[in-house]
C-alpha cells in the first residue's frame, strides 16, 4: 500500500510539473486512437482513410478546445457513412443533431465520456463508463454516456448491414423512402441499445448518489452498488425483451469494470477513515458540525546524493594510514 501511495504522489507531482506539455500529448494520443479506429472499422471513403489525414486531424485536436475532437470525429463518421449509403447518413446526421442538442444542453463539459463510450464498447469493457461517470462527474454525467451508447449502436447497426445498404447507392432495391424507413426502424427498434442506455443512466446516477453519502468508504460502496445494479438491469432487460445479451460477458465485464474503477479511484484519491474527526464550532448565528476525513497520502522519499571527490577520498586514505601507524 505504501509503495502505491508513493507511486501516486510521483505521478501527481510529475503531472503538475509538466501539465502544459502532457495535456496536448494526451489529447493527441486520444485523437489518434479515435481517428485510426474510425478509419479501421469503417473505411468506406478512401479519401479520408489515410494515416496522414488522421495524424493532421489529431495534431489539430491537440491544440484546440475539446469540442473540436468531438466535431472532427462526427465529420469522419458522416463522411464514411455517406460513402456507404445516403439513407444511412441522413439518419446518422439526425442522431448527431439530437445528441449534440442534448449534450450541449445538459453536460457540455464531459466530452471525454462521450468519446470514450463507443471506444470502450469496441474494447469490450464499456461497463466501467457509468461507474466512472458517477464517481468523478456530476449528476448530468450520465447524459454523455447515454449519448455515446446511442452513437455506438447506431453505427454498429449500419456497419453490420453494410452489404444491404451498399446496394442502395446504385439504385437497387426498394424506393428511397422505403430504405430510409428500414434504416430508421432498425435504429429505433434496437432493444439492446435501449436496455443498455437505461442501465448505464441509472447506474451513473446511483453511483453519484451513493458516493456523496456520509458513510465510510462511500466511493467503494458506490462502485459495488453500481456494478450490481448494472448487472441486474441488463439481465432483467434481457429476460423481458429477449435482447440476447451474453450473461457471462455481462457478469465478467462488470466485475472487470469494478476492479478498474477501484484502481482509478485509488489513484485519484483515497481517504483515511481511521483518522476521521468530528468538529463542532459556532459563530454569532449558527452552530457548525463538521466531519473531517483526511486524505491518505505518503510523502515521496527524498533522494540524497553524496558526492565524493578525488581529493576527499585521498585525504580519507591518508588518515586511515596515519591511524594505522599510530597504533603500531
Amino acid at each position: 500500500m505504501t509503495n502505491l501511495l508513493v507511486l501516486r504522489e510521483y505521478m501527481k507531482s510529475f503531472y503538475a510539473k509538466y501539465e502544459e506539455f502532457l495535456v496536448p500529448v494526451l489529447k493527441f494520443m486520444l485523437a489518434c486512437i479515435l481517428f485510426f479506429t474510425i478509419n479501421g472499422r469503417l473505411g468506406y471513403m478512401d479519401r479520408i482513410d489515410n494515416p496522414v489525414i488522421a495524424l493532421v486531424a489529431a495534431l489539430l485536436c491537440s491544440f484546440m478546445p475539446p469540442g473540436m475532437m468531438v466535431f472532427l470525429c462526427a465529420v469522419f463518421l458522416l463522411l464514411h457513412i455517406y460513402a456507404l449509403s445516403m439513407e444511412c447518413v441522413v439518419v446518422l446526421f439526425i442522431v448527431f443533431l439530437f445528441v449534440g442538442v442534448v449534450y450541449l444542453r445538459f453536460s457540455p463539459g464531459n466530452y471525454l465520456f462521450l468519446l470514450a463510450t463507443p471506444l470502450l464498447f469496441l474494447l469490450k469493457i464499456p461497463y466501467i463508463l457509468p461507474i466512472v461517470a458517477g464517481l468523478f462527474g456530476t449528476l448530468t454525467a450520465s447524459v454523455p454516456v447515454v449519448c455515446g451508447v446511442v452513437v455506438y449502436y447506431v453505427l454498429s447497426y449500419m456497419t453490420g448491414n453494410a452489404q444491404t445498404f451498399a446496394g442502395s447507392v446504385t439504385g437497387e432495391g426498394d424506393s428511397i423512402l422505403q430504405r430510409f424507413k428500414d434504416v430508421t426502424d432498425g435504429v429505433t427498434g434496437n432493444r439492446e441499445m435501449i436496455i443498455v442506455a437505461v442501465a448505464f443512466a441509472l447506474t451513473a446516477v446511483l453511483v453519484y448518489g451513493v458516493r456523496r453519502m456520509e458513510i465510510h468508504y462511500a466511493k467503494a460502496v458506490a462502485i459495488l452498488v453500481g456494478t450490481l445494479v448494472d448487472i441486474v438491469i441488463l439481465l432483467v432487460g434481457d429476460l423481458m425483451y429477449d435482447a440476447n445479451f451474453s450473461i457471462a460477458a455481462v457478469i465478467l465485464g462488470s466485475i472487470a469494470a469494478a476492479f478498474l474503477a477501484l484502481i482509478v479511484q485509488f489513484f485519484h484519491f483515497t481517504l483515511d477513515y481511521a483518522r476521521t474527526e468530528k468538529v463542532q464550532f459556532e459563530d454569532d448565528e449558527y452552530y457548525y458540525y463538521v466531519k473531517a476525513v483526511p486524505k491518505m497520502a505518503v510523502a515521496a522519499p527524498e533522494k540524497r546524493v553524496k558526492r565524493i571527490t578525488t581529493q576527499r577520498a585521498n585525504q580519507n586514505v591518508r588518515r586511515s594510514h596515519g591511524k594505522g601507524k599510530t597504533r603500531k
